[in-house]
């Protein structure tokens, strides 16, 4: 492979921030694992490699439709002017390519799972590409970003069985609050910037202060499902040991972010979250087959 292929791939790499497919990944295998439970435990390798490709390409899709539609804003925002299209490394046209054959592959990949992943592929695709223009007329982004991740767990579900069922779903309503909470508090390092453009935030409409508050509560919201999925489940020890750790995690994510000192935002963001939802999924994972 030529430096200059290898360059090229490294940066689309970090123009869709693969390393934060950590955040949906582990949920999807939560919802697959639950499938192939209830399907009596033996695992499809087939499924599984459709599941994390189904994964893989509306996630690329979703990230690479968000830096096109933002472009504008990550240049004049000293946080993101860095990133691949303010420094045009990757034009315009050609992030819009990757959007597209990425969402095609996702379609695609989903007629090979089974018909109803198929026709609510579209949907799923219509849900992850159109968070990116909700900054642009709502507060509530947060919550929308949390619906774009949250198909993951019931999606992987789906493509297993084939039909919906409460558990998973609850799985999904956890990365809502999850992902809505962890989101608000990336959003207060551009709270500034965002005034200045007229764009929707939680920070931006109520302040540091009470972006907090809410914050905290959606994690609480989380937590709580958390119990709530463990209790309809009937999971065992290493269930309940898995939900403990992730609820340590978010709730330290709330000592070290403080209205006046964002500095640990990025450690709370990536690092704390990537390691609950890894943990959370090995413990829940291992609690369905093991236990």
């Amino acid at each position: 492979m030529s430096d200059k292929r290898l360059f090229r791939i490294v940066n689309y790499l970090s123009f869709i921030k693969v390393n934060h497919t950590i955040f949906s990944l582990p949920f999807a295998l939560i919802g697959f694992s639950l499938a192939i439970h209830e399907k009596g435990g033996t695992l499809n390798v087939r499924l599984l490699f459709l599941v994390i490709l189904c994964i893989l390409f509306a996630r690329n899709a979703a990230m690479g439709f968000n830096r096109f539609a933002d472009r504008e804003f990550d240049k004049k925002n000293p946080r993101t002017s860095f990133r691949e299209i303010p420094r045009e490394i990757i034009k315009p046209r050609s992030a819009l390519l990757f959007v597209i054959i990425n969402g095609l592959l996702f379609i695609g990949t989903a007629l090979l799972t089974n018909f109803l992943c198929f026709i609510l592929s579209p949907i799923a695709l219509f849900v992850i590409l159109g968070y990116s223009f909700t900054k642009r007329f709502t507060f509530l982004s947060h919550l929308f970003l949390g619906l774009s991740l949250s198909l993951a767990p019931i999606g992987a579900y789906l493509a297993v069985t084939g039909h919906f069922a409460l558990l998973p779903l609850i799985y999904s309503v956890i990365v809502i609050f999850w992902v809505a909470a962890f989101d608000i508090l990336y959003a207060l390092q551009d709270e500034d910037f965002d005034k200045s453009e007229r764009l929707k935030s939680i920070p931006v409409s109520f302040g540091k202060m009470k972006a907090l508050i809410v914050s905290a509560l959606f994690h609480l919201i989380s937590i709580a499902l958390v119990i709530a999925g463990g209790i309809l489940g009937t999971f065992h020890t290493l269930y309940w040991i898995g939900a403990g750790i992730f609820s340590i995690i978010v709730i330290y994510e709330h000592l070290i972010v403080k209205p006046n000192d964002l500095s640990k935002v990025n450690l709370a963001f990536a690092t704390m979250n990537g390691m609950a939802s890894v943990i959370f999924a090995v413990f829940v994972i291992m609690d369905i087959f093991v236990s």
